[in-house]
């Protein structure tokens, strides 16, 4: 099935960076103490590392959030306290 599209993050449209096969880093390669989950999509596994360098996090309230894709980042930017509180 060569001609499906690939799976799409945060119902955004975007190419899931997790998933991606374009030589781009795996958010899901990376070791264990490294690894966390989306706030926004809870349960979405992201590494900390990577998501850092492609600039997928927040800080709020003295606290880092990592995102699973570029679509998580708004969404948490408009209520902060309800994503963060998924972490909890």
């Amino acid at each position: 099935m060569a001609n499906e599209p690939q799976a799409s993050c945060c119902s955004s449209g975007a190419s899931n960076p997790a998933a991606a096969g374009d030589g781009t880093e795996n958010l899901l390669a990376a070791a264990s103490d490294d690894m966390t989950t989306c706030p926004v999509m809870v349960g979405s596994p992201v590494s900390k590392k990577a998501a850092e360098a492609v600039g997928l996090y927040r800080d709020h309230e003295g606290e880092r959030y990592y995102f699973c894709c570029g679509g998580c980042g708004p969404a948490f930017d408009s209520d902060p306290a309800r994503y963060a509180a998924n972490m909890a």
